[in-house]
């Protein structure tokens, strides 16, 4: 029987080889794709949040969520860095498959941009490394068993809705709770009044555009939710747009702003609301433009 464990101490082996060079290439991938995010950042002049400048004419759920979530005198975000854990449903349809995973994410304002580094745990020490990303201009998901066998690769420039470049701006945009600076109107947002308690709100990176339905809540006047009419979502080999949703909560005082420490994201499928991830920040930290 010796040579039973010799064998299986062999290929444990192999494998543990075999996970430590995916981790290693995949950290390099993550690397060149933050550098890319950095190549892609603009200079914009030191300012901070004036309420009687920035808020006047905006909506009055608008102005509340403003006045709630910042400071007077509060800078400009510049970048943000963030830590995650939670879980993540894989069944797109049947019985949720929830797993768990941390992840690390690095956020530029502007250019506006993101890199999402994820490791979701599939079974013990078998792991899919997952990349979602907004990387000048382009959108990214790339999932990878041990970071090394690809289950998809998607990548795109096309500004068209459907398209990943417009989804991952979407993402961008969605969670902007954390980053609020970014939706004032002097970053390029255009707000209009939909009711006493939400707005739609508009943002674009050149020819990629995307406008958002934002609920805020009566008490607090934060971010309640995030409304998309119609994001892409792959069904098998189609793409179809369904309405896509973000809710956050657990808000915290950072850096000057209010902003959510976990959330959830859904589809609003035909057949009902698919929440597919479930996160809680464990670790934020914000550089504001000097």
């Amino acid at each position: 029987m010796k040579w039973i464990a010799v064998v299986v101490a062999a290929l444990l082996a192999g494998f543990a080889l075999l996970a430590a060079f995916g981790a290693w290439r995949w950290s390099a991938s993550t690397r060149a794709l933050i550098e890319r995010l950095e190549a892609a950042r603009r200079p914009v002049p030191p300012s901070r949040f004036d309420a009687a400048r920035d808020l006047d004419g905006l909506p009055p759920p608008v102005q509340r969520f403003f006045r709630a979530a910042l400071a007077d005198g509060t800078p400009l975000v510049a970048s943000v860095d963030l830590e995650h854990r939670g879980t993540f449903n894989l069944a797109a349809e049947g019985p949720d498959r929830w797993i768990p995973f941390t992840s690390t994410q690095r956020v530029i304002t502007r250019r506006p941009g993101f890199v999402w580094d994820a490791r979701m745990a599939m079974a013990p020490g078998l792991a899919v490394r997952v990349h979602d990303a907004y990387v000048a201009g382009e959108g990214i998901l790339h999932p990878a068993v041990l970071g090394l066998v690809s289950l998809t690769e998607l990548r795109g420039v096309s500004p068209e809705p459907g398209g990943v470049a417009h989804g991952e701006f979407m993402r961008f945009v969605a969670e902007a709770a954390r980053y609020p600076t970014a939706l004032l109107p002097s970053q390029g947002a255009r707000w209009t009044a939909v009711d006493e308690h939400a707005a739609q709100v508009e943002l674009a990176d050149g020819d990629v555009g995307v406008s958002l339905l934002l609920r805020f809540d009566p008490g607090t006047g934060l971010i309640d939710s995030v409304l998309a009419q119609a994001r892409g979502r792959t069904v098998g080999s189609n793409v179809v747009m369904t309405p896509w949703e973000g809710r956050w909560w657990d808000y915290a005082e950072h850096a000057g702003m209010k902003v959510p420490m976990s959330g959830e994201v859904a589809w609003l499928t035909p057949e009902g609301r698919r929440t597919y991830w479930r996160g809680t920040v464990t670790s934020l930290s914000h550089d504001v433009w000097r």
